[in-house]
């Protein structure tokens, strides 16, 4: 898989939308296109993924904790966190969201499916909230030695924006081994595709949430996707999820 290039360093004060924008978006767009997803390098400096990561163990910061060996999820556990969301997180999912939009909006003109996104993401969110849908979904998981995600969507209500981010906040081979994020893409009358997404730490990866169209011999046709996390080997594995719906 091709893997878009790394935008230029930028000081850490700077606010992480600027970082964003640089970014080459019309390759990360084709990439989403033809594979389903696209790994967005040094999203993240390594202070601010520590930055993140450490906010863990307070549960001020946090409106529910999973445990997932519980509900048959894997093993591990995550927390959603609470509005307002931390000032990184918060400045994050509008300026992901706003490069997305364009590219959840062609997707479903492709399908025929009626929905589109409005060009912010707080209009967006607007549409969530008058449905009900009011709690925040972006959500930090923790990974130990033996833990791993089960294949999954996330999905929280009516409304769903068909794109979502992972954050890989720990460095592999340092601070765990093993925990790669795997995506599968279940076609029509055909096998399974599997795709293993190599991250480093400060590293994104955009991929569909539910479903994309791809074009096929016949036109175009819609596969559908799940993701999940492979097991750690050793250590602890932390990732930032970004969700650009909320949940009922």
């Amino acid at each position: 898989m091709a893997i878009a290039r790394r935008a230029p360093a930028i000081d850490e004060a700077i606010n992480p939308a600027a970082h964003i924008d640089a970014l080459d978006w019309p390759e990360i767009s084709a990439e989403l296109d033809s594979q389903g997803c696209a790994v967005l390098k040094g999203l993240l400096t390594p202070d601010q993924c520590r930055e993140i990561a450490a906010l863990y163990p307070d549960d001020a910061h946090f409106r529910s904790r999973i445990a997932m060996g519980r509900h048959g999820f894997g093993r591990g556990e995550y927390k959603y966190f609470a509005y307002p969301l931390p000032d990184l997180i918060a400045q994050l999912r509008p300026a992901l969201y706003a490069h997305l939009q364009g590219v959840a909006n062609r997707w479903n003109e492709a399908m025929g499916i009626d929905i589109r996104y409005p060009a912010s993401h707080a209009a967006f969110l607007k549409r969530c909230h008058e449905a009900g849908q009011t709690r925040p979904t972006p959500l930090l998981l923790q990974y130990d030695a033996g833990d791993y995600n089960c294949l999954h969507q996330d999905l929280y209500g009516e409304h769903v924006f068909p794109l979502q981010v992972a954050i890989l906040l720990s460095e592999p081979d340092r601070d765990f081994t093993g925990g790669e994020f795997v995506l599968t893409e279940q076609r029509p009358r055909m096998q399974s595709r599997t795709e293993v997404v190599p991250l480093a730490q400060g590293d994104a990866v955009a991929f569909a949430v539910h479903h994309r169209p791809v074009q096929g011999t016949r036109g175009t046709y819609r596969v559908n996707l799940r993701h999940g996390v492979s097991r750690i080997r050793s250590g602890r594995r932390h990732t930032l999820g970004v969700i650009f719906h909320d949940a009922k």
